[in-house]
């Protein structure tokens, strides 16, 4: 699996969601029998270290709702705690997950970037709604950058997070080497 590269610390207060205009600064490469394995080993080779334990934030986009329970149950068997906005976790509450609700940033106080900021929150599923959420969103994914927290923008991301987490609490890595591949492609 390869995986670009953007190095989001070292642009201070630029938004992590990607435009047509963006850019990577490399690729890197993960190799594994198993898709979760790949992903992991890609995204820590691109410098996002995928948590094994610990909260997920939830807040995601209206046509996203109904995936991202499935997905949050998913995060809760394997042993996360989630957190949500009021949107989505009503829906998710609805579907019997517990759910602790937190403020967005312009409700008021403890918000999710006080959370972010309290070493709270291990991991962010944010999928952008539009203008206007904008502030909020981009304020997320600036507190995320600078804590350094993996922060996911798409179901289809999130759920191949989830496939690497499950392999990464499994302790089960393979290393390969590009010559051992090459070999046995060759063969």
């Amino acid at each position: 699996m390869k995986s670009p590269v953007f190095p989001w610390n070292k642009f201070a207060g630029v938004d992590t969601v990607l435009g047509p205009e963006m850019r990577s600064t490399g690729e890197v490469m993960g190799v594994a029998a198993t898709f979760g394995e790949a992903f992991a080993k890609a995204q820590l080779s691109a410098g996002q270290v995928l948590p094994t334990g610990g909260t997920v934030f939830f807040s995601v986009n209206d046509p996203d709702k109904q995936a991202a329970v499935e997905l949050a149950r998913r995060y809760v068997h394997l042993g996360f705690k989630i957190v949500a906005t009021e949107g989505t976790a009503n829906v998710l509450e609805k579907d019997g997950l517990t759910v602790e609700r937190v403020f967005k940033v312009k409700e008021g106080r403890p918000n999710v970037v006080d959370l972010i900021k309290g070493d709270r929150i291990q991991l962010i599923i944010n999928t952008p709604r539009g203008q206007d959420t904008f502030f909020d969103e981009k304020a997320i994914r600036r507190a995320a950058v600078v804590a350094r927290i993996p922060t996911i923008t798409t179901i289809a991301a999130a759920q191949a997070a989830a496939d690497g987490i499950s392999a990464m609490q499994q302790r089960h890595t393979t290393v390969y080497a590009l010559q051992q591949l090459h070999a046995a492609t060759m063969a």
